[in-house]
């Protein structure tokens, strides 16, 4: 055997060494024998794809070109961009999140005749309220002082700002402040508010004689401050040095700045004063809330006179169920519709008018550079108010008949002929303050919002059922007080608005699955009525423990002694 030769032949043949495999299994038949391309192989090719086949294979025997592509990629991309034509945009269809839309409409549509016919429950109204609570009744037991006052360490002029409860608010916190350093109170002031447009004084509103003699013993409150006192300032009280104190200050603040600068000009103004004190306080603080709300502040007889009148005529009008009514607080006036930037069902003319109402009530407030309104969102996180027809399906799904005595607390309704037709169909024993009483009888309120709230808040306060639909001071002022007056429960329907975006924007829901969610609602309203203060909770509408006391505490201590 002759060795391979490398070397030119000199004439005598030498054998040939023997072909190297090919490199790839998937190149071999696209290969002549001489490493080439084979033009037959190709020939049912277009001139493209030979291109395209060709540079596959060098890339496939160059693997270092690999480290271009990056490089051809993007230059493809941008020659692709710069030729392909993006007239005709692909249609993605956008599905709303659930709850982000108002159906109500629809729902109703769907479900009112199944409803009309739905006889398998009794009346909530006769039923409701029957959950009892582990800790037992509470009863009220916030004690006046019998002792006299110590000399007084000047006067706190106080201006009360907002609507009828915000100011009830100032009153009681003003109440509080002074009796904790030993001040004298001047009758607070009330603020007038573009919005409420409401020039009423404390005594068109409260009982101001009724209001000084159950404080006497625990707070001084006069009506007005000493000449003598008030000629050091000109006798203008702008001259009077006022404290901007932020809100939600601790009485410890009233008692380490305040006190020392009443103590030298004896006569001090605080302006403005709604939540200007902590709803946490030591138990003295508390006592004089509690007495000033619940035992001191009666409206006036006037608006007592004619609140106390048409309970009267709601429990006739409820003499089927035994003169109990329910009251509702519906919230679907223009400004507040406006103010939730919520879209309802108006379409164009509906836009109009909040845009209108939004630029009346809240200049530019809305039209921000950046500020960004997100309808859908708002309405899932349940911050919409809920619209007459939503009331009216919620307490139909809850258990109340056809036949429920129903007393509405609002103001003007928007759009009242289209959205209150769906809810006097459903409540067809549907009043108000206007049409229970006469245009006579209203007359001496008609032009005074927060004397017409006051007289709501009468109603309402006496109603079997008491059911809050949008938050704000009305109602939780109502809760407090209820449970003040009814054992420590509230008999309040507060209902979750989130879960009821989700219900009424299910267009798959039949009225039987409505029902249920929305009498678990219910049951849940009871098992929540009985609630104890937790810090930073408010004491006006948490009364328990600081302003009540449990009923059977002593038999509760003897049964833990006993164990």
């Amino acid at each position: 055997m002759h060795p391979y030769n490398r070397l030119p032949s000199s004439g005598h043949s030498t054998p040939s060494p023997p072909p190297s495999p090919l490199r790839s299994p998937r190149l071999r038949h696209g290969r002549s024998k001489t490493g080439r391309f084979s033009p037959n192989r190709g020939s049912g090719r277009t001139a493209a794809q030979r291109l395209s086949w060709m540079f596959l294979s060098v890339l496939l025997r160059r693997q270092g070109v690999f480290l271009f592509a990056p490089l051809i990629y993007i230059s493809g991309m941008l020659l692709y961009m710069g030729t392909a034509s993006f007239d005709v945009v692909p249609v993605i269809k956008h599905r709303p999140a659930p709850g982000s839309v108002y159906r109500s409409p629809q729902l109703y549509a769907k479900v009112h005749l199944e409803m009309d016919s739905d006889n398998s429950s009794a009346d909530a109204i006769s039923t409701i309220w029957k959950t009892p609570y582990k800790g037992g009744e509470w009863n009220p037991c916030v004690n006046r002082s019998c002792e006299g006052l110590p000399e007084s360490n000047g006067y706190i002029y106080v201006e009360a700002n907002g609507g009828l409860n915000q100011q009830r608010t100032s009153i009681c916190n003003a109440v509080a402040v002074a009796g904790y350093l030993n001040a004298t109170l001047v009758i607070p002031n009330f603020h007038y508010h573009s919005i409420w447009k409401d020039p009423s004084k404390f005594r068109d509103i409260y009982d101001e004689e009724f209001f000084l003699n159950v404080l006497k013993n625990d707070v001084r409150v006069v009506d007005k401050i000493p000449e003598y006192l008030m000629e050091r300032f000109g006798s203008n009280m702008t001259n009077v040095h006022n404290f901007r104190i932020k809100a939600w200050s601790s009485i410890q603040y009233y008692r380490d700045v305040v006190l020392p600068k009443l103590l030298e000009e004896k006569v001090i103004r605080i302006s403005p004063f709604a939540n200007r004190l902590s709803f946490d306080a030591p138990p003295v603080v508390q006592r004089l809330r509690c007495l000033a709300n619940y035992e001191a502040l009666r409206f006036s007889s006037p608006i007592l006179s004619i609140g106390e009148t048409l309970v009267e005529r709601m429990r006739k009008h409820s003499a089927i169920n035994g003169g109990k009514y329910v009251s509702v607080h519906l919230r679907f006036e223009e400004d507040m519709v406006a103010f939730s930037c919520c879209v309802f069902d108006g379409g164009k003319q509906e836009r109009e008018d909040m845009i209108a109402a939004r630029e009346r009530g809240w200049k530019g407030k809305f039209t921000k550079p950046g500020r960004v309104i997100r309808p859908g969102a708002i309405r899932i996180n349940g911050k919409c108010p809920l619209t007459p027809l939503e009331v009216g399906l919620m307490l139909r799904g809850m258990g109340f008949t056809k036949n429920t005595s129903i007393f509405l607390a609002s103001g003007k309704i928007y759009n009242a002929e289209k959205t209150m037709a769906p809810l006097l169909q459903m409540f067809p024993n549907l009043h108000s303050k206007e049409t229970l009483a006469s245009e006579e009888e209203l007359a001496p309120f008609k032009n005074y919002s927060s004397r017409m709230a006051a007289i709501d808040y009468t109603v309402c306060l006496h109603s079997e059922v008491f059911v809050t639909t949008q938050g704000g001071n009305f109602p939780h002022f109502l809760l407090g007080h209820r449970r003040y007056l009814y054992g420590g429960h509230a008999k309040t329907i507060k209902p979750d608005k989130r879960k009821l975006a989700l219900l009424f924007d299910n267009p798959n829901i039949g009225w039987k699955s409505l029902k249920r969610q929305l009498l678990s609602m219910r049951w849940h309203s009871d098992s929540k009525g009985v609630e104890l203060k937790r810090p930073n909770d408010s004491i006006y509408s948490f009364p328990c423990p600081d302003c009540m006391c449990r009923a059977n505490r002593t038999d509760d201590s003897r049964s833990a002694l006993a164990t």
